[in-house]
């Protein structure tokens, strides 16, 4: 194991302890010595983590420290990498340029080594069938999602049938040649996916859907568990 994989080991360790751990706990979870591991926690000290505690005490990483991507292992920058790719070859326009934008910045702060293995990373994203074209921008979309803000919909089904909606969304679900938004229904009075280029139009309204979007979420992958997924 790499120096750098092993500082992010111990990272992910800390994180997942609440409250102080002993530095005997942490280096026999990490297979070093106690001399190593001080070593290491004075590195990721002086990187800028809020590492508190000292020897024979314990130590608490506490909140909000991030390691810049060169931290990352070969294979999970091959993951951003691909994700990364897909995100800006298949999705719209805004998430497409913020994807390019990412990759970009994930390759300035990386090693010189690691930034040639993300240059010449072998995984790519094959041409898939054209999707269908939006008619209301994903970006609203995205926005009544994350403000938990109802939606009214003018929707076309399948068969050409008109209706307005008044929708509570919670998610967006991409697939190769579609896209769905996942939202509570008040005509139906149940889940319902939409898919976005059947969407006429779309209007957030100034109120709050009376449910948090997690527990949306959770409600809705339940029911799917239980009678499978709603059409609309």
């Amino acid at each position: 194991m790499s120096r750098s994989e092993r500082l992010l080991d111990l990272l992910q360790l800390l994180r997942r302890h609440r409250r102080p751990v002993s530095g005997k706990v942490l280096a026999h979870e990490l297979g070093v010595s106690l001399r190593t591991l001080y070593r290491d926690i004075a590195t990721l000290q002086a990187q800028g983590a809020t590492i508190e505690g000292e020897a024979g005490v314990g130590y608490v990483l506490k909140p909000g420290f991030l390691l810049p991507p060169l931290m990352f292992s070969p294979e999970e920058l091959e993951a951003l990498v691909l994700g990364s790719r897909w995100v800006a070859e298949r999705l719209d326009g805004h998430l497409a340029e913020a994807a390019r934008s990412a990759l970009a910045r994930i390759g300035a702060v990386l090693t010189a080594t690691l930034r040639a293995e993300m240059d010449a990373s072998s995984l790519i994203v094959a041409p898939g069938a054209p999707i269908p074209v939006d008619i209301v921008d994903p970006a609203l979309l995205r926005k009544a999602i994350r403000t938990e803000r109802k939606l009214v919909l003018a929707y076309r089904d399948a068969q050409g049938a008109a209706s307005s909606r008044t929708v509570w969304p919670f998610a967006l679900a991409f697939f190769d040649q579609v896209r769905l938004l996942l939202g509570w229904c008040e005509l139906r009075g149940d889940f319902r996916s939409f898919r976005t280029d059947r969407i006429i139009r779309a209007d957030i309204t100034e109120q709050r859907y009376p449910q948090r979007r997690a527990a949306l979420m959770t409600a809705w992958r339940q029911q799917q568990k239980l009678a499978g997924g709603a059409g609309c």
